[in-house]
């Protein structure tokens, strides 16, 4: 069960359990990560299929955890980098703060306002069922756009701020989807680090599991 921290309040989604903590690392803290970060990581710009065609992934990308915690997803097997210092020592304090585990991290490096996130779902077979997923914000700010999985979607928005932790937990993945879209104005760098915990996945499981693209 995940330790519920103070000042995180609940983001309102039926049935969902997503909580939002807008100052998790003080801006000193945060202004080092984000600086540390872009010299650690080797980003690179994945490509994903759409349409039959393969296009470059709008936003930079790495993925980072243990060995053996390969992840697919864009319908591409990565297989995991080496922890950086800061990506590590990041994880120890969610790990303790929040009372459980996580073995890997997907860093999304957005360079401008024309990168960005499609609709999807955090809901891989090698997740589990209801996955704990924490996603850190630095840099510029970004809104995460919510909608739920049904006819009449219920539609959500929220600002994440330098230094913030989102929390999405329960069923929040099997009832909604999140995306981080476009925009025109003016916006600095972001990073955003989203850790997991990747399990073993069975042969059957892996086949049923639907493998969305994601741009």
């Amino acid at each position: 069960m995940v330790k519920q921290l103070p000042g995180m309040f609940a983001v309102a989604l039926p049935g969902a359990s997503v909580g939002y903590l807008p100052d998790w690392l003080r801006a000193p803290d945060a202004e080092a990560a984000f600086d540390a970060l872009m010299s650690e990581v080797p980003f690179s710009q994945h490509r994903v299929r759409m349409f039959g065609r393969e296009l470059p992934a709008p936003r930079l990308s790495a993925w980072i955890g243990d060995p053996g915690a390969a992840y697919r997803y864009s319908r591409v097997r990565h297989e995991p980098l080496p922890w950086t210092p800061t990506l590590q020592a990041l994880r120890e304090r969610l790990q303790e703060d929040l009372g459980c585990a996580f073995n890997s991290v997907l860093v999304n490096r957005y360079r401008s306002g024309a990168d960005s996130m499609g609709w999807h779902a955090d809901d891989e077979a090698e997740l589990g069922a209801e996955p704990v997923i924490a996603s850190v914000s630095l840099g510029a700010t970004r809104s995460m756009r919510f909608r739920s999985r049904t006819p009449n979607p219920i539609r959500q928005s929220l600002a994440l701020e330098h230094g913030s932790l989102l929390l999405m937990a329960g069923q929040t993945q099997a009832l909604y989807q999140h995306a981080v879209d476009k925009t025109r104005a003016p916006v600095a760098e972001r990073i955003n680090l989203t850790f997991r915990l990747i399990g073993p996945v069975s042969g059957e499981r892996l086949a049923d599991a639907a493998q969305p693209d994601r741009t």
